[in-house]
């Protein structure tokens, strides 16, 4: 017995003496702290690429066989992928960051800055190829034997740079067609755009030409790559736009413009080819059958081939009227003109400017037949859907003409569907007044939506021209469970389709139904096992889309094979991966359940070998390699093994209930060497619901101004934060159920130090802090960033980024009032922390910026002015210029330096900074950042 104490104890000293050899991490650690991006496989299953990426600094790409042998390293290499024939890898690699961070600081102009290159490597030979200065690079959808790549032109005369920037044509480069399997290039200079036909037969470019030379050298070209031969389909100087080639490869359009320079304006046409033709004709114009009054062919609109190749899609759009040159600017006013039945406010319409500039209305031609322009979209239906093949006689439209202006209060609108004929334009309504969002099946026989306000499924039988609604009398829902604001809950959505619109598949929390759009046949493919389990099922599309399918958006299920599916289970937060067969009434059968979260997922073509990302808050988010049947995995890679060095933590689950007798559930970090013989204060962080990331791994960052949970609990802190649900109407008496609660709950521990407790939050998390802390002094310390404090001013406030009046977001969204503010006059008053500051006795840092586009920066001066007022402690960030999060790294990174002093001064009693003892005058910005503690 004596002997077993001892041994006890000697583990125990041990344990602590390994504990204490970790230290703490400190901000100097995050720039080296890595991520697993842009993850791909080969298609036949044997290679593996990713990217090794630094916070700052350069990364580095992996090339490795599915066993984990590496066989390439590319320093700096980014934004792999594999040739379809899984025999090259194509990667850019990024200049220097030190190179780039030096161009910078000696301000160099756009031109002068490095450049990427791009790297070609034989999988076969382990040869690698380099070019610099690489702007772009193209692979034929179909074929793997050439690649295209454009790179900046550096002719020394002023010219050439004269005339590749801002001018006609935009900017243009050398560009190369390189032969993958030979090496051998040809070059082709000047040229601005270029495209492959799917199998790489030809290569079409728009040059600019030179003005020192004659215009016979720009235009349009087609090069045939066998043969060699280049030929001018299209001359002259211009903007050439939107090479699109059908998908045989024998008819190509464009849009082009060809107007003096200096012209005020510049109509596009849209022009057509086919090899039995000497030059590209003109299709569609101004004048051209069909095409509306004062309307023409829009440069920006996408062009488009249907599969047959009969039917080509393009957009249009109204002649822009031209402003008057003769007027003198500061002769003029310069104003804005607001009215009540404008559809958008003009802040939005400030906003989206360019966009609506640029907006293009889909229309089609048959170019084999005839030149009549047949508009499916205009002003009234602006949005259109086509399937992926657009062979199918209707497109489905969409609008809320005439509903928009209760946007303004109602966050979304009611919208009518139309199915557009797209042999004669012709339209017939299918759907009025309707909250929801419409989807056309792959082949385009059915339309099928969620009608939020019945929270019904609908499918509209496009030949039968019959409704039917599916989910009747079915004993769940399809739409948010969870839904604790005032509007329409949300569906969760269609996982897809089966062959020939069979069936569509759709989901409910926890599982799969498959509905039978013509008839009344639906069934459960998941057998309600998730439901009853708690477990969510989702179908993932894992198969590569390959050839012509790359583009296409359908998603479709073969319900007669087994179907993988992967899974959550919202009582312990695991995750991972099921099967379910379809054929039979069983429960899906699991395949691996763990304590982590799995992202990224990919497979190969026979879908034998598939890769994915695995974390929890212990284990950065590796990448790793297994069989369609998981029965082993493959550790690919091992970042962040510096992570050993440091005190880092653990997550766990706690449950309590609520006053009102709410069960509620939330995370508790804890150091990684916590001991209960210990006090440790304890940060709460909230916004609405964290727990189903208790298997996220939170990387020591900078971060937007949400709180650095891993440095915290690295630093000796517990973190918890709380689940909150809300009671419509009084969001602020919510966060104290919740969050309260769940505090004092936990200050019933003796190693919660209950003295020194803090809470954070950002944006509707700055709000509750806001709120807290006028209703309780429990707090020793507060940080709210961008908070609202006031919700009759903000009520009438404006989103910046976006230009929309905040209303909706106390009548139906995330503020949750539930009224209009002269309805719900006492609301606004009890949740509006202003008008309760007096009470407050906790110390508070607000962050609020002046260039914030989601909350009024004068939010956070009212609340900064109101306690000064009332003379309570209280200090405001504002960071020049920067976003509602912050967007600057360095600014980020000064955040996190004042949280950390902030807190450790009032929940460790350390030392203040000067920042936070005396402020930083005026005097001293950008000299002195205060961050120097007070003895």
């Amino acid at each position: 017995m004596v002997y077993r104490i001892y041994s006890i104890i000697i583990f125990n000293l041990i344990s602590l003496c390994l504990f204490a050899q970790k230290k703490p991490l400190d901000h100097s650690v995050y720039d080296g702290w890595q991520s697993i991006k842009s993850a791909k496989g080969s298609l036949d299953g044997q290679f593996i690429l990713y990217s090794i990426t630094p916070q700052e600094g350069d990364a580095q790409l992996i090339i490795s066989t599915v066993s984990g042998e590496t066989i390439w390293t590319v320093p700096r290499g980014e934004n792999g992928l594999f040739t379809d024939n899984s025999q090259y890898a194509i990667v850019t690699i990024k200049p220097p960051f030190a190179e780039t961070r030096l161009a910078k600081i000696k301000k160099k102009k756009e031109n002068e800055m490095p450049k990427d290159s791009l790297a070609i490597i034989s999988l076969l030979t382990k040869n690698i190829y380099k070019a610099p200065r690489v702007k772009s690079f193209k692979l034929a959808d179909e074929s793997s034997e050439y690649i295209a790549y454009l790179t900046e032109e550096t002719a020394k005369a002023d010219s050439v740079e004269k005339d590749t920037k801002g001018k006609k044509g935009g900017e243009s480069g050398t560009l190369h067609l390189r032969n993958l399997a030979t090496g051998a290039e040809e070059l082709f200079e000047h040229v601005s755009d270029y495209s492959f036909d799917n199998a790489a037969r030809v290569l079409a470019f728009a040059r600019t030409g030179k003005k020192d030379v004659q215009t016979d050298n720009a235009g349009l070209f087609l090069y045939t790559i066998q043969e060699k031969k280049l030929k001018q389909i299209s001359r002259g100087r211009g903007t050439y736009r939107q090479i699109t080639f059908d998908q045989t490869g024998t008819q190509l359009a464009f849009t082009a413009e060809k107007s003096p320079e200096k012209a005020l304006q510049k109509p596009y046409s849209l022009y057509y080819y086919t090899p039995e033709r000497d030059t590209a004709n003109i299709i569609a114009n101004v004048s051209s059958t069909g095409m509306p009054n004062n309307w023409n062919v829009s440069g920006d609109g996408k062009l488009r081939f249907s599969k047959s190749g009969e039917k080509l899609f393009f957009g249009i759009a109204p002649i822009p009227r031209i402003k008057d040159t003769t007027i003198v600017d500061f002769e003029v006013a310069n104003v804005d003109i607001w009215t009540w039945k404008d559809d958008y406010l003009q802040p939005q319409q400030l906003v989206n400017l360019k966009k609506d500039l640029t907006k293009s209305y889909l229309s089609v031609i048959y170019p084999k037949r005839n030149a009549t322009v047949i508009p499916l979209a205009s002003l009234d239906i602006p949005e259109i859907e086509l399937t992926d093949d657009a062979d199918n006689q209707y497109a489905l439209g969409s609008t809320n003409a005439g509903k928009r202006v209760s946007a303004q209060w109602e966050g979304s609108t009611k919208q009518d569907f139309y199915l557009i004929s797209t042999t004669d334009g012709s339209k017939t309504k299918i759907a009025s007044d309707v909250y929801a969002r419409p989807f056309m099946s792959p082949l385009g026989k059915f339309v099928v939506w969620y009608n939020m306000a019945t929270q019904q499924w609908n499918a509209y039988d496009v030949n039968a021209r019959a409704l039917r609604t599916l989910n009747t009398d079915l004993p769940v829902s399809f739409s948010d469970e969870d839904n604790d604001s005032p509007t329409f809950a949300r569906p969760y959505g269609i996982a897809g389709w089966t062959p020939e619109d069979k069936e569509v598949l759709i989901y409910d929390k926890y599982d799969i139904w498959s509905f039978d759009p013509k008839g009344n046949d639906r069934r459960i493919l998941t057998n309600g096992a998730g439901r009853s389990t708690k477990i969510t099922f989702r179908y993932e599309d894992i198969l590569p889309k390959t050839g012509r399918k790359k583009h296409d958006k359908a998603v479709i299920i073969d319900t007669k094979k087994p179907i993988l599916v992967s899974a959550f289970n919202h009582l312990t937060k695991e995750g991972g991966w099921f099967e379910t067969n379809p054929r039979n009434k069983k429960d899906p059968k699991e395949i691996v359940m763990s304590a982590h979260a799995y992202k990224n997922v990919s497979a190969s073509i026979d879908k034998n070998v598939i890769i994915y990302t695995k974390e929890n808050y212990k284990e950065s988010p590796n990448l790793y390699v297994t069989s369609s049947e998981f029965k082993r995995e493959t550790k690919l890679s091992a970042i962040n093994p510096q992570q050993e060095q440091y005190n880092w933590g653990t997550a766990e689950l706690v449950k309590w209930t609520t006053p009102a007798g709410h069960e509620a559930t939330g995370i508790l970090y804890k150091p990684e060497d916590f001991s209960e013989a210990k006090k440790y204060p304890m940060i709460t962080y909230f916004y609405e619901k964290l727990s189903d990331g208790l298997n996220t791994y939170i990387a020591p960052a900078p971060t937007p101004s949400r709180l650095n949970i891993s440095y915290f609990v690295s630093n000796g802190y517990l973190v918890f934060a709380p689940d909150i649900s809300y009671e419509i109407g009084h969001p602020g008496k919510s966060a104290e159920e919740y969050i309260n609660s769940g505090v004092k709950e936990l200050a019933k521990f003796a190693w919660v130090d209950e003295k020194h407790l803090g809470i954070q939050g950002q944006s509707w998390g700055g709000y509750q802090v806001a709120h807290l802390i006028t209703r309780t002094d429990m707090y020793a310390a507060a940080w709210a960033g961008a908070p609202v404090v006031n919700m009759t001013s903000a009520y009438g406030g404006i989103r910046w980024a976006t230009g929309l009046n905040r209303q909706f977001q106390y009548e139906k969204t995330q503020s949750r009032i539930g009224k209009d503010l002269w309805e719900g006059y006492d609301l606004y008053i009890e949740n509006s922390p202003l008008f309760h500051l007096k009470t407050v006795k906790t110390p508070v840092v607000v962050m609020a910026n002046d260039n914030d586009g989601a909350v009024p920066w004068y939010q956070g001066i009212e609340m900064f002015t109101a306690l000064r007022r009332l003379s309570k402690p209280v200090w405001l960030l504002n960071y020049n210029g920067e976003e509602h999060n912050l967007v600057k790294r360095q600014n980020r990174k000064d955040i996190q330096i004042r949280e950390q002093q902030f807190f450790d001064h009032f929940l460790k009693e350390k030392p203040a900074p000067v920042w936070l003892e005396r402020g930083v005058p005026a005097t001293l910005k950008g000299i002195d950042w205060g961050f120097d503690l007070i003895d």
